[in-house]
């Protein structure tokens, strides 16, 4: 049996990955820039924050197509598909002259996020051999995990020494990079084949996503009772009920909802979930605590988180690897205490949480997300069938989507409740912040909680 991984597989994988990178860095980058774009235009800490949770949502609006995308059309026209739509979007951003363009070029870039984001983890399934899928997971996990490491830090330093707009002027060369190594790696391992796409199921789903996050996201600022808020979320409730019973009628559903059936895959999706609403919570409310409670500059903010991330995006390969060599119950039970102890010690600190605080408490929440962050998805895999990996894989990655926003959207909404609730800036996000950390610690035990009842179940040699 040939154990050797093809240079052109890692050359796609490494491809895809970039792609993804640009993403998330953009991401965690003007997360540090918020308070900057707040005061240039003009808009309130509940408007900033749209800024990645409407890319968020437009990525988790295209994911779940991407089953019957990579079924209809070849790998490489669709990553020229989605590195060309994200470059457009990237141009926007860096020339826009008013904040609704701003939005517009975040939106743009999460059609080609949406796209492209699945192919790296179907790459690996189809081409990668099987005793090393976990390694390679975690590789991949490696590259987009690196951003958050680099994209504070990055951010805070384009802000405090040249302008916001080269943080997209700086990307440009590496979605080059990585145009060139798609076209020159990416290989189609099977042909098309005719596959229908469903436009009620888009339009379900793309109303599902909006009414709940929007609704959640305006909980702090609105009566419950109103349409920004209850009426908002109702619609959601609807679309979703009646995406889920479209699903369960047409012959094509665009995303496979009876794998939800089978609970250890099912398990694994809550687990996964918890974990990226935690991650993206933090990753909105550390970087304005730091500014705006501290009095740190955008720089010092990138500058605290960076150990964390980095040491995160160093293990996540290592996790992948215990899970090759022992099955998911080490990995995953280690990286859920990681998880918990970190967002305790936040929580437990969080009115006096001083930036050398921070930086112990991140990282040991960020070993806990990069030891478990590959494996969940990789475990949760383990428990399909082969041909069902391309449907099982589009609903983590929708998962991740969904939730990355919610957490988003959750944080912000305490933490402008709590700015509101008082007219001294600093006392407001304190409060807000201790509040948004209380939620996520109960998030955190309830990862560990399932990690735990996953674990029991599955074989520890399981590969």
């Amino acid at each position: 049996m040939n154990e050797r991984i093809r240079p052109q597989v890692i050359g796609a994988i490494v491809a895809t990955g970039l792609m993804s990178f640009c993403g998330v860095i953009v991401e965690t980058a003007m997360n540090i820039t918020f308070p900057t774009l707040m005061r240039e235009f003009n808009v309130p800490t509940n408007t900033v924050q749209w800024l990645t949770t409407l890319y968020l949502l437009v990525v988790a609006s295209m994911v779940p197509m991407s089953a019957t995308l990579k079924r209809r059309f070849k790998t490489r026209t669709l990553f020229l598909w989605a590195i060309s739509l994200f470059i457009l979007g990237v141009i926007l951003d860096g020339a826009a002259p008013q904040f609704w363009v701003l939005l517009l070029g975040r939106a743009v870039q999460g059609l080609g996020t949406g796209i492209a984001l699945p192919l790296m983890f179907n790459i690996i399934l189809e081409q990668v051999p099987a005793s090393k899928v976990g390694t390679m997971m975690g590789v991949g996990t490696l590259i987009t995990g690196i951003a958050p490491a680099i994209g504070p830090t990055f951010g805070g330093f384009i802000v405090s020494s040249l302008n916001w707009r080269y943080i997209f002027v700086f990307l440009l060369p590496v979605l080059v990079l990585a145009l060139i190594l798609g076209l020159l790696c990416i290989e189609q391992k099977h042909a098309p084949v005719p596959a229908s796409i469903d436009g009620l199921s888009v339009g379900l789903i793309v109303i599902t996503f909006c009414g709940l996050i929007y609704g959640i996201s305006n909980f702090g600022g609105q009566p419950l009772i109103s349409w920004s808020v209850a009426g908002a979320l109702v619609i959601g409730i609807i679309a979703l009920t009646l995406f889920v019973l479209r699903s369960a009628r047409i012959e094509q559903p665009i995303i496979n909802l009876a794998l939800l059936r089978k609970p250890l895959f099912t398990v694994s999706i809550l687990a996964f979930a918890c974990l990226q609403i935690a991650a993206l919570a933090l990753s909105f409310l550390m970087p304005n605590y730091i500014q705006l409670v501290n009095h740190n500059s955008a720089l010092v903010a990138g500058l605290v988180l960076l150990p964390g991330a980095a040491i995160g995006a160093a293990v996540s390969p290592v996790g992948g690897h215990l899970l090759d060599q022992s099955g998911p119950k080490l990995p995953l039970r280690v990286g859920a205490l990681f998880v918990l102890v970190g967002i305790v010690g936040m929580f437990i600190t969080g009115e006096r949480l001083s930036n050398p605080l921070i930086i112990g408490w991140y990282t040991a929440f960020m070993v806990g997300i990069g030891i478990s962050f590959g494996d969940l998805m990789t475990t949760g895999l383990q428990q399909v069938h082969t041909q069902e990996q391309s449907d099982g894989n589009a609903l983590f990655n929708t998962t991740q989507q969904f939730t990355a926003a919610l957490g988003t959207s959750l944080a912000s909404t305490i933490v402008a409740a709590g700015q509101a609730g008082t007219h001294n800036l600093v006392q407001g996000t304190t409060a807000g912040t201790v509040n948004a950390l209380g939620v996520v610690v109960a998030i955190a035990a309830a990862e560990t909680i399932l990690v735990w009842v996953l674990t029991a179940r599955v074989p520890s040699g399981q590969q």
